[in-house]
């Protein structure tokens, strides 16, 4: 029964996680929550997970009940993700495994949440909607290798939200993607907005230009609301990703849909996936902000596959890359 330690940092959420048999045993997590208004930079990110990982990496230890010596293998996340902040986690992975005379493994953040998903849900070989603040992609599972048959052409789905929140100057806490799901629900008038669906991909930048131009000015005119905004942002940006997953469906044969990444746990989104799924007799998987969120335990739980199907990272490859696709991973550990 391996038990796997996973460290996790690509953004702004550290997390330390325990899996063991598909059992999350622990996963505690911090946020660097910065002011509204602004983003977070690399290095201050850095900073917050330098100076709180080693408070997590013994919270863990004590909430799954374990010792060093009951850890078989130490996972973190190689990528993608932002360049300080991997570092970061990658070097205190590396020594914990060495300190430890653990193996270590190299783990691609986007499988991470692939996986956690696919063993909290229960869902089989579902076609998958991944989106987050840095990633968003359609996925299916064919032939050793999770194929990516849609993504965005730009920026992220998480990352328009965000960078829209900082024009409306909306708070950073708990999320800018939590509040504007909160300031929706209050939104009366569906503005219209540019809808960009190219084939199987999407682009988010020309929503966000858009809006970025004329939300002052119809608000200072009172044209619309601030909730208002945030409800048509919403609607518009989560229909684009409801018809090209359901495309990607209809192309894989596919009766089963799950959303991972932290915009994930948006219900309005959950709501829309949901109408599309029923309609094509299929069935639509989510989890909560436990799972979605970025969280040390996905890192672990796909470590944990890997270290089954006897993958390990060398010291001397165990670097990080801020760019690593999720169709790059040979995925040894399904059929």
């Amino acid at each position: 029964m391996p038990a796997v330690l996973g460290f996790e940092g690509s953004a702004n959420k550290i997390g330390v996680g325990v899996v063991r048999d598909g059992a999350v045993l622990a996963n505690p997590r911090r946020t660097y929550v910065t002011p509204p208004g602004t983003g977070f930079l690399p290095g201050d990110t850095a900073r917050h997970h330098q100076a709180v990982i080693l408070d997590l990496l013994q919270e863990a230890l004590t909430e799954a009940g374990l010792t060093s010596q009951d850890i078989d293998c130490i996972a973190y996340t190689k990528g993608p993700g932002m360049g300080a902040p991997l570092v970061s986690v990658a070097v205190v992975a590396r020594t914990v495994a060495q300190l430890w005379n653990k193996p270590l493994l190299g783990v691609n953040h986007c499988i991470g949440h692939i996986e956690m998903g696919r063993l909290i849900t229960g869902a089989t070989s579902p076609t998958v909607l991944y989106v987050s603040g840095g990633n968003t992609q359609v996925i299916a599972y064919s032939e050793h290798r999770y194929r990516i048959f849609g993504e965005t052409i730009d920026i992220a789905v998480g990352n328009c939200l965000d960078r829209f929140a900082r024009v409306l100057k909306i708070s950073n806490d708990p999320s800018p993607g939590y509040n504007i799901e909160q300031m929706a629900k209050r939104g009366k008038k569906l503005v219209e907005l540019p809808y960009t669906v190219k084939g199987m991909d999407v682009s988010f930048s020309g929503i966000l230009s858009f809006i970025e131009d004329v939300a002052q000015r119809m608000l200072a005119t009172g044209e619309c609301t601030p909730e208002d905004l945030c409800f048509s942002l919403q609607e518009t940006v989560f229909a684009m990703l409801v018809e090209i997953t359901e495309r990607a469906m209809a192309h894989c044969g596919s009766q089963e849909a799950l959303i991972v990444g932290g915009v994930g746990c948006n219900l309005r989104l959950q709501e829309m996936m949901e109408t599309m799924c029923q309609e094509r007799g299929a069935r639509l998987f989510a989890t909560d902000e436990r799972f979605c969120i970025d969280n040390g335990a996905m890192i672990a739980q796909a470590g944990w596959e890997m270290f089954r199907a006897g993958h390990r990272t060398p010291l001397s490859d165990s670097g990080i890359t801020q760019r690593y696709r999720t169709d790059e991973v040979e995925v040894t550990w399904r059929d």
